[in-house]
């Protein structure tokens, strides 16, 4: 391998000079159990505290429920206006509610409102029950989707948050749900910051009071039971930079509003979200031997995004690591090497470095040269 400095492109993001260490205060200590800040496009962690530590999520449960009816909204196999029936056991379930009826059809994007701003046990089940047949088959539903996720410390036994054994799952495991919700279905995420909806003439508030508050926080779920607490899972964007934010466990519905805006306000005072590359921006171009074309282009597979200290953006350093002498044939998205995020010395990210484009190998006398070629200048250089 080969290491090199890669000034070119780069030139907005790098600075190789000496600056100044920024200082960054602790965060605010929260009175909530757990808690977790982390940015929906870096996945950075900025803040945490019992974040693996499992606990009932009450209705925050339901932002499960919300992602698979809307990815069957999303696949096509229902629409906006497809009519849900409602049961007995939907009409009947107590907690908060939507106030749908027994006997009658419901649409779908009305009882996803239901569960989003009203949040709605009722609603929810009606939406298992469709999907599913039953609340517990959608609940398992809910547990292959966590499992996918990577959400390792869920398990959920309904779809509503109502209070059971062994439901449960943590402030990590929630946040990354989050940033499916706002990543997979960019369309629908705009029923989380809907501050009212009316159904059967009954007009309820979101329970989310940050959207009242902040202009920035667009979304997600609260979620109370006496055994979770007050919780609140909530995402703000602020220019180039969204945080996700988890609280767990605090002792009232005033008390998870203002702790979680201390958090986002934190993070988005001294932190800021920058994207270095896309996917598919030509890092370096390489010699492929033996290949009937000489060169292939290198590049990310995904995007990268670093969420730093504010004013930090000119002390990142990047260093790409390119595979020696790769030969043909090279399939596109092959490995070619490494990227390298660092800073003051401490490295903060590795990406792997992929080809853009296939070379193919070339015929029998092509790579017979080239190998002699070859040869040669591995045994000279």
């Amino acid at each position: 391998m080969r290491l090199f400095r890669f000034f070119a492109s780069v030139a907005l993001f790098v600075s190789f000079t000496a600056s100044a260490e920024i200082l960054i205060p602790n965060p605010p200590a929260l009175d909530a159990t757990a808690y977790i800040l982390v940015d929906a496009d870096s996945g950075e962690v900025l803040v945490e505290k019992n974040s693996d530590e499992r606990l009932p999520p009450a209705s925050m449960t339901k932002m499960m429920t919300s992602y698979i009816a809307v990815h069957e909204l999303q696949e096509g196999k229902v629409t906006e206006d497809t009519m849900v029936p409602i049961s007995v056991t939907a009409w009947k379930k107590g907690g908060s509610k939507m106030w749908v009826r027994e006997g009658t059809e419901v649409r779908l994007i009305d009882l996803l409102r239901g569960i989003i701003v009203q949040s709605g046990n009722d609603a929810s089940i009606a939406v298992a029950e469709y999907f599913a047949g039953s609340e517990s088959a959608f609940a398992g539903w809910m547990n292959q989707y966590a499992q996918e996720f990577g959400m390792v410390s869920t398990h959920f036994e309904n779809a509503t948050g109502w209070p059971a054994e062994g439901h449960l799952t943590t402030a990590r495991d929630l946040a990354t749900l989050a940033k499916h919700i706002i990543k997979d279905h960019p369309e629908y995420y705009g029923l989380y910051a809907e501050k009212y909806f009316e159904y059967n003439d009954i007009r309820q508030p979101n329970r989310n009071k940050l959207l009242w508050r902040d202009p920035s926080v667009d979304g997600l779920k609260t979620g109370h039971t006496d055994e979770a607490g007050y919780c609140l899972a909530a995402s703000a964007k602020r220019e180039n930079t969204r945080l996700i934010a988890v609280v767990m466990g605090t002792k009232s519905e005033e008390a998870r509003a203002r702790e979680t805006q201390k958090l986002l306000g934190y993070g988005f005072r001294y932190y800021e979200t920058h994207k270095l590359y896309s996917a598919g921006d030509v890092l370096s171009t390489e010699k492929v031997w033996l290949g009937k074309t000489a060169s292939v282009d290198i590049s990310l597979a995904e995007d990268l995004y670093m969420t730093l200290p504010r004013g930090s953006k000119d002390q990142v350093e990047v260093s790409l690591e390119i595979k020696e002498y790769p030969e043909a044939p090279v399939v596109a998205g092959q490995a070619m090497g490494l990227l390298t995020i660092s800073m003051g010395g401490e490295q903060l990210a590795e990406r792997p470095l992929v080809a853009l484009q296939d070379v193919e190998e070339s015929g029998f006398f092509g790579r017979l040269f080239g190998k002699i070629r070859l040869f040669f200048v591995r045994l000279f250089s």
